[in-house]
């Protein structure tokens, strides 16, 4: 990150729909200058009249009002789903109203590997399967489609015609018909070991590796039932039996073996001749077993998945049919990167969500990480036509330096697939950065921001947080184009697991979960941020305020402006005393009345030397009234300044008076 595009910190801010500075000229036509504003338009029961004093009755301090609680996603359970108020999107009779996708899962195993849920219980060098085992395997594709796609006891009810309808408001559909199991005609090893990740290494002598694997399972498919019936479906998902190399490379490499020459034979090869390690993609080496496993993958109109692979790999790989690339880094690259979007979108790292989190993903079935994925980020929904045109407000940088600012009300997008967007007219005017030495560096040439709300609610149950989600993006796939913005840039500081020496492994600085407390929250003292400035490119955002209605439903109060203009609409702030007694502890609280004055909805900053101020920024609609509260132990008077961000001239000051 670069000094330009500095958080600002959680000092006095109120944001609101603000006017002029009160006076009897903005008071609005006809208004009788000798009557107090107060009794013109303010109602006249409210706590901040001078005649009243208020007593707290043992309130110690100001709590935070938006406070930040996140939780990392490895010690999440199934005991944090919450779902979606008056919904059933896992319902198999609801269709996509746009769409329903008919998909074939087409079952593969191989003469050395039977698929696993045939096996006994925990019979496997990884300890699979668990929850089923000796399935005939004549009934293993019926098991996958319906664990996959009909709410069941394994899946909890959930399935991925269950997250794309969720993912799209109804929009999106899955329905699949399962074929196979059709045996392979190599071993499973000579379709997992691949040139790329394990760099032409770990081949026994006397196999041919390298081969595809979705190729030879597309011709046994057509082979049994023919090119006309295969071509009535959208689109294929190849399922092999086994471990998926993405879920075992970590947990059966460097966190079970100190050292590469220490993988015992069991997790060697079937060839004495090399040795029991092998290269892997993100780091130089894992257990031979593990580089042997297929790494689930997508080309157009088919993907590729094992036993292993939760519902979330499916949900990402057809997300990669639809048109859209993957947005991630690698962890352990050299020099070092931060993730790009993290655990918020489905085509990062918000993957690997669910109970458990990412070192749980091996299991078979796959019940806990990887069985309940992030949704889409804003802009992938635009991308992929599911966001709710209604929901999603449209602004450019220009037309915001002409209008002024925005406020506006955006609802958790597993309720309602909305937004802010605003594009850069012009391009990204942030100053240049080095990829290659600093590991926060976005990388520029982006095109826009989106704001969005994530609740921790449907299958955003698994993300770690509740707030606001704020990002950079570009129209292009080219990695990364989406980068969140940290509200918390700094090492998030936590162990990942501990080596078999005994040594912790902190997570490193391109670890997703980095990114587990970047979501922005309303007020001060929150443990995050509640705004957010990019002095290049000339744009400035406001969390302002925090909802949740009857049903549970979250929403944000957020705001947008422009630096460079706030519009032709006159501004202008009016506020009230007040007066209060301490508490027992010693603190008191006044309720100071605000007015935006103005024509316009407008942010309004407040400041209180010697005060503490838990919520410093509000948001009003022009004409209309809210309150500050203002927090002190002093005794007597604390001045209180509100300040039209649109206009730093239309200022207002009143008293919080604190009585013995």
């Amino acid at each position: 990150m670069t000094s330009v595009r500095r958080l600002v910190s959680a000092t006095s801010v109120v944001v609101l729909a603000l006017v002029a500075a009160p006076s009897a000229a903005t008071a609005g036509p006809g208004a009788d200058p000798d009557t107090p504003w107060r009794m013109r338009h303010w109602p006249q029961t409210q706590p901040w009249q001078a005649d009243e004093a208020v007593a707290l009755n043992g309130r110690n301090g100001p709590p935070p009002v938006d406070p930040q609680r996140y939780e990392l996603p490895d010690t999440m359970t199934w005991a944090d789903y919450r779902p979606i108020p008056g919904t059933n999107w896992a319902d198999p009779a609801v269709r996509g109203s746009e769409r329903t996708f008919d998909g074939a899962l087409v079952l593969v195993d191989y003469p050395n590997q039977p698929f696993v849920v045939t096996q006994p219980a925990n019979s496997t060098i990884y300890g699979n399967p668990s929850g089923v085992e000796k399935l005939a395997r004549a009934d293993v594709p019926a098991f996958y489609r319906d664990f996959l796609n009909q709410p069941g006891r394994l899946n909890r009810g959930h399935t991925i015609h269950e997250y794309w309808m969720e993912d799209s408001g109804g929009r999106f559909g899955i329905e699949l018909s399962a074929y196979g199991v059709y045996q392979m005609p190599a071993k499973s090893h000579e379709y997992g070991i691949e040139a790329q990740m394990q760099r032409g290494q770990g081949c026994p002598a006397g196999d041919t590796c390298h081969r595809n694997l979705r190729t030879d399972a597309r011709a046994a498919w057509i082979a049994a039932v023919g090119e006309a019936e295969a071509a009535t479906y959208d689109f294929v998902f190849f399922l092999s039996a086994g471990q998926d190399e993405s879920a075992t490379w970590q947990e059966f490499g460097p966190m079970k073996f100190t050292t590469r020459e220490e993988v015992t034979d069991d997790f060697g090869p079937p060839d004495d001749a090399l040795p029991n390690w092998n290269a892997t993609r993100y780091v130089d080496w894992t257990s031979w077993q593990a580089s042997a496993n297929v790494w689930p993958n997508a080309t157009q109109g088919s993907s590729l998945q094992a036993e292993s692979s939760g519902m979330s790999t499916y949900a990402h790989e057809f997300s990669h049919i639809l048109g859209v690339g993957d947005n991630y880094n690698n962890p352990y690259g050299t020099p070092p990167r931060r993730d790009y979007s993290g655990p918020w979108e489905m085509l990062s790292r918000g993957t690997f969500n669910g109970p458990g989190g990412p070192h749980s993903r091996w299991l078979i079935p796959g019940t806990a990480g990887s069985s309940m994925g992030a949704q889409h980020m804003l802009r992938n929904k635009l991308k992929l036509g599911i966001a709710d045109p209604e929901a999603v407000v449209r602004l450019s940088r220009a037309a915001l330096a002409g209008s002024g600012l925005v406020l506006t009300r955006v609802t958790a997008r597993s309720v309602e697939s909305g937004g802010i967007t605003v594009t850069l007219d012009g391009g990204d005017r942030a100053p240049a950065c080095d990829t290659a030495t600093d590991p926060l560096c976005d990388g520029g040439g982006y095109d826009n921001y989106t704001l969005e709300v994530v609740d921790r609610m449907g299958f955003d149950s698994f993300t770690p947080d509740s707030g606001v989600l704020l990002a950079k993006t570009k129209n292009a796939d080219n990695a990364p184009f989406i980068w969140t913005i940290d509200a918390n840039p700094q090492d998030i500081d936590k162990v990942d697991f501990v080596r078999p020496d005994g040594t912790p492994q902190k997570m490193t600085i391109g670890d997703y979960r980095q990114l587990s407390d970047a979501l922005f929250h309303a007020g001060a003292g929150s443990g995050s941020e509640f705004e957010y400035v990019d002095t290049a490119n000339r744009l400035q955002f406001y969390v302002l305020d925090r909802r949740r209605d009857g049903q549970g439903v979250l929403s944000y109060e957020v705001a947008v402006r422009s630096l460079d203009g706030a519009g032709p609409a006159r501004r202008g702030v009016q506020a009230f005393p007040a007066l209060a007694r301490p508490d027992r502890s010693g603190w008191a609280q006044c309720t100071i009345g605000v007015r935006n004055s103005g024509r316009a909805a407008d942010v309004i900053r407040v400041t209180a030397p010697g005060a503490t101020l838990p919520r410093t920024v509000i948001g009003l609609a022009a004409g209309k009234t809210s309150t500050i509260p203002v927090w002190t132990k002093n005794i007597g008077r604390t001045t209180v300044t509100l300040t039209s961000e649109s206009n730093p001239s239309a200022q207002a000051t009143t008293a919080c008076v604190v009585l013995r």
